[in-house]
């Protein structure tokens, strides 16, 4: 039922359920540290939590309701990262406990359910993977899978690497309604989403004025959900991740609900524009 929060059975991850295109994924914003679930200790493993991204998470949900009275879906990791990281395969993300197999396999088929859910609307999806970075650079940085070297490169030269196809948002790349966004256009082009938010006042790579980090500059490009969920494979879900710096954009409630607007705007354009959402 929409609006209705579904948890695993444990209560570690929960998922609200909405009747928008849009799936919003909190993986690493969660504060409970159960004495009974041992620390992840593995040697690739990162504890440290995104902080307030779940608290932003349900600004950017609460938002876009109140701006559309529709609501997106939510899937939100309520567990510290130190004990679960649920942007990891299932051996990473639970440092091999394997007593959260079971919340790591419901994570992932409640985001099923939310694509299955979008896609008996009738229309495709878009799911954005909510994270936080400590970068130098006080940017949003948009994951498609591409590496800051491949960003780096003109368009020419991504149009004739086949670059697209191998992005969380290949699918869209090809179905976009606005048929002159198709393509590499989508990563730093008028109408991609980093455009969209630079309109908004909110700085972002790539986007037309920052078209790739520079060398040295550090970058995340995607992760596990975005590579899993997104359209890589041809799947009904396009995907994104957004690394968000702190100051300004989710160090309090304040900013955060500034943001959560900036976010919304860019992404009902967004919609608008590439998948004919909410159509006339």
């Amino acid at each position: 039922m929409v609006g209705q929060t579904y948890t695993d059975k444990a209560a570690y991850v929960e998922y609200l359920v909405g009747d928008a295109p849009l799936v919003l994924v909190a993986p690493h914003g969660g504060a409970l540290t159960p004495a009974t679930l041992p620390d992840r200790t593995c040697s690739a493993c990162v504890t440290v939590a995104d902080a307030n991204t779940q608290e932003l998470t349900r600004a950017v949900a609460d938002t876009f309701f109140a701006r559309t009275g529709k609501r997106p879906h939510i899937v939100i990791n309520r567990l510290h990262r130190r004990k679960f990281d649920a942007n990891r395969d299932v051996t990473e993300a639970t440092g091999g406990n394997r007593g959260l197999d079971t919340t790591w396999l419901w994570m992932h088929a409640a985001i099923d359910s939310a694509r299955s859910r979008v896609v008996r609307s009738g229309t495709r999806g878009l799911l954005i993977d909510m994270h936080g970075h400590g970068h130098d650079v006080p940017r949003l940085e948009l994951g498609y899978l591409l590496s800051a070297a491949t960003l780096r490169q003109d368009n020419a030269t991504l149009v004739a690497s086949g670059a697209m196809a191998r992005t969380s948002i290949a699918q869209l790349a090809t179905s976009s309604r606005s048929t002159a966004d198709r393509g590499v256009a989508l990563l730093r082009g008028p109408n991609s989403l980093g455009a969209l938010l630079v309109a908004r006042g909110v700085p972002a790579v790539p986007s037309p004025t920052d078209p790739a980090p520079l060398v040295g500059e550090e970058y995340f490009n995607g992760g596990y959900n975005t590579e899993r969920h997104g359209s890589l494979d041809g799947a009904a879900l396009d995907a994104i991740q957004i690394e968000h710096h702190f100051t300004g954009v989710r160090d309090n409630a304040t900013t955060r609900g500034v943001y959560a607007r900036s976010l919304v705007q860019a992404l009902l354009a967004y919609l608008a524009l590439h998948y004919g959402w909410p159509g006339t």
